[in-house]
């Protein structure tokens, strides 16, 4: 998206990128905000960019990628629960509902967001779309980019 003639080295985690980024062994890594937070408030890192549609909670300086020239680029990483197809719902709902009320309780929040993660809590047909949409930004990425698994 911004034209930019870069090397891409793939690593085999945050931990091995977060060590070569502090050690000058590379300029430029695109890591994750919980694997960079803390190196980034003590100033042994720079926050250039989140890829995320808004600024993150722990990083509040740094700007998004939209913000920064770059609209449209997101890559964001998420989690959630999954239960085998035929689940009741019943049990489905019941398990949204408490994960729900941890994930926005101060206490979580506070503690997701100095770990650098931002709660989002969501439906389990919220979190489906999403990873619907999420598959198929990466698909026609995938096939543009013509990679392919080995």
């Amino acid at each position: 998206m911004a034209g930019t003639d870069i090397t891409v080295v793939t690593y085999k985690g945050t931990g091995p990128l977060t060590n070569d980024l502090l050690g000058n062994h590379i300029s430029l890594g695109f890591n994750t905000i919980p694997a960079s937070v803390s190196n980034i408030a003590a100033g042994q890192l720079r926050g250039i960019a989140v890829a995320a549609p808004e600024r993150s909670a722990a990083l509040p300086d740094v700007p998004t990628a939209a913000e920064s020239g770059l609209p449209g680029f997101e890559a964001i990483q998420y989690y959630g629960l999954a239960a085998p197809a035929g689940t009741p719902r019943p049990i489905v709902d019941r398990i949204n509902k408490e994960l729900r009320a941890i994930l926005t309780s101060d206490e979580m929040k506070k503690r997701l967001i100095a770990d650098g993660s931002d709660p989002a809590p969501s439906t389990p047909e919220e979190y489906g779309d999403n990873i619907k949409r999420e598959e198929g930004k990466w698909a026609a990425l995938v096939a543009k980019l013509g990679l392919k698994l080995e």
